[in-house]
């Protein structure tokens, strides 16, 4: 692509948008209020706003390799603590998209360098969820039950912080796991049951948000 392109482009999406709304960039200007906090994954083929018919201003995103919620991630966990303490989303959203680069890296056995310590996190649902993993025979089946596993234990990540145990506790978060089918264009809800898996962790996992 042509970065002379992007800025014709953005000259043409003004156009577009000020054709519809008058106000619309005035209107944006005025702050934000959200109602859903998106993590997802970094690949350029899945953006948020897109695959969900969503406008400026109505998601919060987040974006890294294959969807990670990792408690030492200094990004997420900042962003998770302003999504939910400043602008008070009710929905946090983890949503995989299947053919995801960084699992099927996780799968390898190969050295990656810098990437080696993020995607370890990978290795680690597979290494939860090895016995159903192993069963099935066909790579690209397995390949996207992984994309869902992990999806799954990023929302389990999100339940041991503060922030989701305080909100959920005092106004009712809800966690989701979502994943995008690219093949398709369908977006898929995992429909894990939150309240158990607050029920199931909170035994070790409870800092005091009762």
């Amino acid at each position: 692509m042509e970065l002379e392109k992007v800025f014709r482009n953005n000259e043409k999406w003004i156009a577009e948008k000020l054709q519809k709304d008058p106000d619309y960039f005035m209107n944006l200007s005025k702050g934000q209020n959200p109602d859903i906090l998106y993590i997802g994954c970094s690949d350029s083929r899945v953006t948020a706003e897109d695959l969900m018919g969503v406008s400026p201003g109505e998601v919060f995103v987040h974006r890294n390799i294959a969807n990670m919620v990792i408690s030492i991630d200094l990004n997420v966990m900042s962003v998770l603590n302003y999504a939910v303490n400043y602008l008070h989303v009710n929905h946090v959203v983890v949503c995989g998209h299947y053919f995801c680069g960084g699992v099927k890296a996780a799968m390898q056995a190969e050295d990656l360098g810098v990437l080696n310590p993020w995607l370890r996190n990978i290795r680690d649902v597979y290494r939860l969820h090895k016995n159903e993993l192993n069963a099935i025979e066909d790579e690209t089946a397995k390949y996207n039950r992984l994309v869902e596993l992990n999806v799954q234990e990023q929302c389990v990540n999100l339940v041991k912080t503060a922030e989701v145990q305080k909100a959920y506790n005092e106004r009712g978060l809800q966690i989701h796991g979502w994943v995008f089918d690219i093949e398709s264009g369908k977006l898929i809800d995992l429909k894990l049951d939150f309240d158990h898996i607050m029920k199931n962790i909170m035994e070790i996992y409870n800092l005091g948000h009762d």
